[in-house]
């Protein structure tokens, strides 16, 4: 298990560490991709801002973490794909949003997996279901992905059961293939998801992120890519133990704290200070915080007014790019919807164009071609 080494008090914390200064140069980025070369875009160039990340890949269309899905976002106009990673038995990096995964794979429906139904503590509560790293990678991939939320996305879940599970080195190679193939860089932003709970049971995650990181050309601070996490634990680790170079993003909640500093008692908001915002950009490059920490919502569901979120942190030299947008009636404030079909789309290029008026460097989108549209929307303002 890995030791923390975190002093008590929220200073501390956020002095996690300091990067690690090391006399070994680092090495030169490969060039960048041109619209006709066919080069698989190892350097951001040409992104478009505020940027458009298909959240689980276009998972508003398609069955979520799936290279159907990552495709279609892209095809959308998606600048960036967003993988979540949890690891196999056999330790291998799979795409998936929780390691719990009775909702997103047909695998309840499989009588020969039954008895690996089971109930583990994940991030101190118990959950029961089946768990990725109980199946090696093999017998993940005779799963097949479905719909989570079928009752609001009809069309997705038309297609439960046609596509696998990918590793995230499989997505990795599908960024390079649609780099070429479109001719502008795509980007990726894996988070890795409840790493406590992975080195708990006997994994690290880090290090298998970085390795591959590595392999495929990434790890400078120009590349296409950013390694999310809502532990700084996992991304202290990146850092000073694997020796990241690529960008990484600190993701918040409104409510509760890191996992990884419970026993600190340290909460998001403490984290998202402007004071613990600067003392945090010697090691992290910007936050993921969820919509309300940016313009939280009224009693009466109705959204309110903009926080000082984006400016405290573009004033400590981070980016910010605010989660979850999705079209759906039951996501969206009161007054952005049509109806009272909670599937329905409401206004959602409405909401989306006024979170980027506030300034955040990009969003991430259930339905990429909604805020793809809201940026049209909103650029043409200027």
């Amino acid at each position: 298990m890995r030791t923390t080494q975190i002093a008590t008090g929220i200073l501390a914390a956020v002095a996690l560490v300091a990067p690690v200064s090391t006399a070994t140069a680092a090495p030169e980025a490969p060039s960048a991709t041109s619209a006709t070369s066919g080069n698989p875009g190892y350097r951001e160039k040409d992104m478009s801002d505020p940027l458009v990340v298909a959240h689980r890949g276009a998972s508003g269309y398609r069955p979520e973490h799936t290279l159907a899905a990552y495709e279609l976002g892209v095809g959308q106009g998606a600048d960036y794909i967003e993988p979540d990673l949890v690891m196999t038995k056999d330790g291998v990096l799979v795409d998936r949003h929780e390691p719990e995964i009775g909702g997103t794979t047909d695998v309840a429906d499989r009588p020969e997996f039954a008895d690996r139904k089971t109930t583990k503590q994940l991030d101190g509560k118990a959950v029961n279901g089946w768990f990725v790293d109980d199946f090696t990678l093999a017998e993940l991939k005779t799963l097949r992905a479905k719909e989570r939320l079928p009752e609001l996305r009809q069309e997705s879940s038309t297609y439960d059961g046609r596509f696998e599970v990918p590793t995230f080195e499989e997505v990795l190679q599908q960024r390079e293939q649609l780099s070429r193939s479109t001719g502008r860089t795509i980007g990726i932003i894996p988070e890795i998801k409840h790493s406590t709970y992975l080195h708990d049971e006997g994994f690290d995650p880090e290090a298998e992120v970085a390795r591959l990181v590595k392999k495929y050309k990434l790890n400078h601070r120009k590349a296409p890519l950013w390694v999310q996490s809502f532990e700084l634990t996992a991304l202290k680790d990146l850092r000073t133990e694997h020796r990241l170079k690529a960008r990484t993003t600190f993701l918040t909640s409104a409510s509760g704290g890191p996992y990884d500093l419970r026993e600190e008692g340290i909460t998001y908001e403490e984290l998202t200070t402007p004071e613990a915002m600067r003392d945090l950009s010697r090691w992290i490059d910007g936050f993921g915080p969820t919509k309300d920490q940016i313009i939280p919502r009224a009693a009466d569901g109705t959204l309110g007014e903009p926080t000082s979120f984006v400016e405290d942190a573009h004033d400590a030299g981070l980016d910010v790019m605010p989660y979850t947008f999705r079209a759906e009636n039951e996501f969206l404030p009161t007054d952005y919807r049509n109806g009272s079909v909670p599937a329905d789309f409401g206004r959602a290029i409405d909401e989306a164009v006024v979170f980027m008026r506030t300034g955040v460097d990009g969003l991430f989108c259930d339905q990429p071609d909604v805020c793809v549209e809201a940026r049209k929307e909103f650029l043409a303002e200027d």
